[in-house]
């Protein structure tokens, strides 16, 4: 064996210990150029820092005897412990500091041309010298980095705005990397070790982050040979300062979206495979190198919050979620979250944009769990307590509605039994003999969300530009009306019911403003940030008026004529408002449109309407309150409660289950075909009737648990549902036109429970 291959050997069984920033016992000059390192001479050099007692930055939780910590790795997300977000748009101080100064850097002057040309001319003769010369020096330091990559050396670059990078030499260099021999690349390889290892005292200077934002694009590390230096790039960009944190964001912002979404599957890439078992020869043991996954989480953290500060974002929210953690503990780690904040002790909480929709559903319902055992438990020991006889129907939130007086009966049971809120829910019919098994449940929302939500009510407003409803904001002395509307809608996420309710995405970002209740009854709540676009959601055709009108070219002032004030019409009367004191006499002009654009979109989203969405909030976090809810976006708010806007029948029928019948058989063969050829409303009638809902659940019709069942009764009968169960029952239909016919009858008449 040579000696590279007992190189790359030792370096496989030593796994690279922990790379630190600083070292009181060896300084290394940043200028001058060090000889490449033999893999085995980089773990030798490692192993006598730590007999010399060098200083390393060591795991989340571990520190040397008798040493210093390293540096702390900064929390990316909020302190779940005061309440806050940190806002990535904020310029940190440190960045007002004065630079460290800048080293001078060598002069390279290889062009794009020039490299595409030495690559043709490799490729054809098979002469590597110049590629392999180019890529040696290239990778060797930081300082070399800069020289290749930078548009100009000695440019200094320190705004947030321009990374200084050439990225179209440093895209072809790097779509070559993969295309040249074995040899280059391990070259490559161990050019980044030996920039990883040189260490700095003080702050890291642009150039500095300059080559992690160069080193992090590299795609080697899409092979799991090269995870341990990866991970050591990754624990060095998580543990540099916010204010250097703040420049890769908005460097990492500009990346095109094709690099920059192939960057965030790399590192969703790299933590399934830390997460999952591993080979032993492929991957270190996890004991020893636990702090790779907070290193990566930290860093994809700084790409979130990238894709956020940018107008669209780069890619979907929804494309940070890492599906391998719906398949862990996930319990455990929202215990540690609750009960460490964003301590030194790592929880995926921490980090709730790489939780899924249905990790964050597992979670809300696992705690509402606990709350419902706990109250059902506090209710038992207070009636043993005073040696009274023990009644079951105690340990359920039990509602009973007469069908004919559905919204009042609701409303008055709901306000009778606000002690009773966080216990299971159950409802009775009153006259009905069906018993509640989730089926009369699911119905009472559904029947009392359209009475609610119906026109003649007067609470709720119908957009038809938006086809949402807002808040009437007519005034009167009591809003107890809509806090038990929000009660209502806690309740469903409570009980896992989703909700055929149609707001506006801001009305959930409202929701979350604040998302934990504060104590001080004075505090304001649901007074979100409004703008022009959460304007649009709700009243479309006013915000396009208002966009018009900061564009306007003319004299705004003499062709609008408007002031610092608003109308509006509540129960036929029209009312005057004023935006600010003394708004209807102050003229809106070109300098301060923008000023009424953002006063007029507040009042309407949230002043006009603070009493009864305030009442509303109020209800809802009655049900729903829990430290769960600081991992939502708004968007994940509306999915729990109005469920997944996907009816995908195809996905019901691969996860569907039989009882008496096979997927073969003649009837459910002729099910599925009339079913999937259904137009989109029966579709949405046949999953009302088989579940007691029309709204696709978190997870999709996968997650349903459906069943069809046999029923040996003449083909005379209707088909019947166990909508407590997620069931149909077939009789043994002969044909596709006979089936159609009855399931059609029965999915169009499916009102009411009875026994018969």
């Amino acid at each position: 064996m040579n000696e590279e291959n007992c190189a790359q050997s030792e370096v496989e069984r030593e796994k690279l210990p922990p790379i630190c920033h600083t070292s009181p016992t060896m300084d290394l000059g940043r200028g001058a150029k060090q000889p490449f390192p033999s893999l085995s001479t980089f773990i030798s050099s490692l192993n006598q820092r730590r007999e010399t007692g060098g200083r390393f930055s060591v795991g989340t939780n571990q520190c040397l005897p008798g040493g210093r910590h390293g540096r702390e790795l900064p929390p990316i997300c909020s302190d779940v412990r005061q309440k806050q977000r940190i806002s990535i748009d904020t310029l940190p101080p440190e960045v007002k500091a004065p630079f460290p100064s800048e080293p001078v850097i060598p002069l390279r002057t290889k062009t794009i041309k020039e490299f595409q040309e030495d690559m043709d001319r490799a490729t054809t003769s098979g002469d590597w010298r110049d590629v392999r010369d180019f890529y040696l020096t290239t990778f060797d330091s930081f300082l070399e980095i800069n020289a290749a990559f930078k548009r100009e050396a000695n440019a200094p670059f320190n705004t947030i705005e321009d990374s200084g990078v050439n990225s179209k030499f440093l895209n072809a260099v790097y779509d070559a990397l993969l295309c040249t021999p074995q040899d280059i690349q391990k070259s490559v390889l161990k050019g980044i070790i030996n920039s990883l290892l040189r260490e700095w005292k003080g702050p890291r200077t642009k150039d500095d982050l300059r080559a992690y934002f160069i080193l992090v694009q590299n795609p080697q590390y899409s092979s799991t040979s090269t995870y341990v230096i990866y991970a050591h790039l990754l624990r060095q960009i998580a543990g540099l300062s916010e204010a250097d944190h703040h420049f890769l964001v908005h460097w990492f912002k500009k990346l095109s979206p094709r690099r920059f979404r192939q960057l965030v599957e790399r590192f969703l890439h790299f933590i399934s495979t830390r997460l999952l078992p591993a080979p032993p020869d492929e991957l270190p043991p996890l004991t020893r190198c636990s702090w790779w996954i907070p290193a990566a989480t930290k860093v994809l953290a700084l790409f979130n919050a990238a894709n956020s500060i940018s107008t669209p974002p780069i890619m979907s929210f929804t494309d940070f979620y890492n599906i391998t953690l719906d398949h862990i503990d996930i319990m455990e780690q929202y215990r540690t979250w609750q009960s460490h904040g964003n301590s030194n002790k790592f929880s995926f909480c921490q980090f709730p944009f790489i939780l899924s929709t249905v990790v964050k559903k597992a979670i809300i319902q696992r705690d509402s769990e606990q709350q419902m055992i706990s109250m059902a438990r506090q209710s038992l020991v207070n009636k043993v307590s005073r040696r009274q006889r023990v009644d079951m129907n105690l340990l359920f939130l039990n509602i009973k509605v007469r069908r004919a007086q559905l919204l009042s009966d609701s409303l008055d049971e709901l306000s009778r039994k606000r002690a009773d809120l966080k216990k299971k829910l159950k409802v009775t019919f009153v006259g009905e003999a069906g018993l509640d098994m989730g089926g009369l449940t699911k119905e009472w929302f559904l029947l009392l969300v359209r009475q609610i939500f119906h026109i003649d009510y007067g609470m709720f407003t119908y957009l038809k530009d938006s086809r949402c409803h807002w808040f009437s904001s007519w005034k009167c002395d009591n809003y107890s009306e809509f806090q038990l509307v929000g009660t209502l809608m806690g309740l469903a996420v409570y009980n896992s019911i989703a909700l055929d309710i149609h707001f506006p995405p801001y009305c959930y970002k409202k929701l979350l403003t604040p998302p934990i209740v504060p104590c001080d009854q004075n505090t304001p709540i649901g007074m979100a940030t409004a703008t022009l676009g959460d304007l649009q959601q709700v009243m479309p055709d006013l915000a396009h008026g208002l966009g018009e009108l900061l564009c306007y070219e003319g004299n705004v002032e003499e062709d609008f004529c408007l002031t610092f004030q608003v109308f509006q019409e509540e129960l036929g009367v029209v009312r005057s408002y004023n935006l600010k004191p003394g708004g209807d006499k102050i003229p809106v002009n070109k300098q301060n449109r923008k000023e009424y654009v953002q006063l007029y979109a507040g009042f309407l989203l949230n002043k006009s309407i603070y009493k009864q969405f305030a009442a509303f909030y109020r209800g809802f976090h009655s049900v729903c309150a829990s430290d769960a809810l600081m991992l939502l976006r708004p968007e994940e708010v509306e999915m729990l409660v109005c469920g997944s806007p996907e009816l995908d029948m195809s996905a019901l029928q691969r996860a569907a289950q039989y009882e008496g019948y096979s997927k073969a058989d003649l009837t459910v063969r002729c099910f599925w075909d009339v079913v999937l050829d259904f137009p989109l409303e029966l579709q949405k009638k046949l999953l009302h009737f088989a579940t007691g809902s029309d709204r696709v659940p978190v997870g999709g019709l996968a997650d349903l648990n459906f069943k069809i069942a046999k029923i040996d009764v003449s083909t005379d009968w209707l088909p019947i549902s166990h909508t407590c169960f997620n069931q149909i029952c077939l009789p043994p239909y002969k044909s596709r036109k006979e089936l159609k016919q009855k399931l059609t009858i029965a999915i169009s008449n499916a009102e009411g429970f009875g026994l018969e």
